[in-house]
């Protein structure tokens, strides 16, 4: 069976190539740039005790400034993740995340959390590793491919079985 691939997909396998969870050093995280816009004034922003850089932003409308200097596609996929985080709080990540970062499912690769009122606090985990940006771009490509959130789980689950430890996601709920 051949696989389509959009120029995002392209583009995010380049992405996924040349990145890796640990690639950069946790104990020294990309700081954003206070350059790049209005981030002093409208942001939030701290490091998180395993190293992550967390930004809170009014809406998901609105992404994080430690975004702005990265690829579009990369970018993307937090916008994806977003857009899909009723998706990804049922699937797992296997990138060590649930032990090392307390990540409970996929979604907190890129949102560490949100508010009723629409307001995010970014994860910044997702911008330096490759399996967090493949597991939430090809479960997003499975939704709309029109498949059910337990078909997805138990493809990323097939897919990954043997990469490492998932984080502790509930199963679906059907909620």
């Amino acid at each position: 069976m051949r696989m389509k691939f959009s120029g995002i997909s392209a583009a995010l396998v380049l992405i996924l190539l040349i990145s890796a969870c640990g690639g950069s050093n946790p104990s020294q995280p990309e700081q954003p740039s206070e350059t790049a816009g209005h981030h002093a004034e409208h942001h939030q922003s701290h490091t998180a005790a395993n190293g992550d850089l967390r930004e809170a932003t009014a809406s998901a409308d609105e992404l994080p400034s430690f975004l702005n200097a990265k690829p579009e596609e990369l970018v993307n996929v937090y916008r994806l993740a977003a857009e899909h985080s009723d998706l990804l709080d049922w699937i797992p990540c296997y990138c060590g995340c649930g032990s090392i970062a307390g990540h409970i499912s996929s979604r907190n690769c890129f949102i560490y959390e949100a508010s009723e009122d629409g307001a995010i606090v970014w994860d910044d985990h997702g911008t330096r590793c490759g399996t967090c940006l493949d597991i939430a771009f090809t479960a997003v490509m499975k939704q709309k491919e029109g498949l059910s959130i337990p078909e997805i789980r138990q493809y990323i689950d097939a897919r990954y079985a043997e990469s490492g430890e998932p984080t502790p996601t509930p199963e679906y709920s059907g909620v």
